[in-house]
């Protein structure tokens, strides 16, 4: 589990910074609204891949999995928003240095979170007929007698 959460850590990293890059490239030729909704979409079909195949090592592939990924992304959007929402009532002007500690530290949790959710739900092996682990049947257990 610790070798799955540094490939994820390492994979959802590169591709958040490639994207930040990717965002100051694009800044210039389209509305910052604009580029950042594209960037988001973009970045979160390659992250899932890249999970999907490096982080997770899973066989899962399709649409529904980039659903699922892209909905642990919202919550994860929905979270961060709300602490720095929460920080802002509670201080009407923040320092940078408080801003960001409070959004990284609520980045790191919604990491966090997401990594499990990817883990147990999206992720998660699944055996021929929707059985989670090995169950022996009436005619493994006959032969087995």
């Amino acid at each position: 589990m610790v070798a799955a959460f540094v490939r994820f850590v390492v994979c959802g990293g590169g591709v958040g910074v490639a994207s930040s890059g990717v965002l100051v490239l694009l800044h210039d030729r389209m509305p910052l609204a604009v580029a950042n909704a594209l960037v988001t979409v973009v970045s979160t079909v390659i992250a899932t891949e890249l999970h999907s195949r490096v982080s997770f090592r899973s066989e899962r592939r399709g649409w529904g999995v980039h659903l699922q990924s892209g909905l642990t992304v919202a919550v994860s959007y929905a979270f961060t928003t709300g602490a720095l929402l929460c920080l802002y009532a509670v201080r009407s002007e923040p320092s940078a240095l408080v801003q960001q500690s409070v959004y990284l530290s609520a980045s790191a949790l919604a990491g966090i979170g997401r990594f499990a959710l990817l883990r147990m739900v999206v992720f998660r092996e699944r055996t021929a007929g929707g059985a989670r682990g090995a169950v022996l049947g009436k005619a493994s257990v006959a032969m087995a007698a």
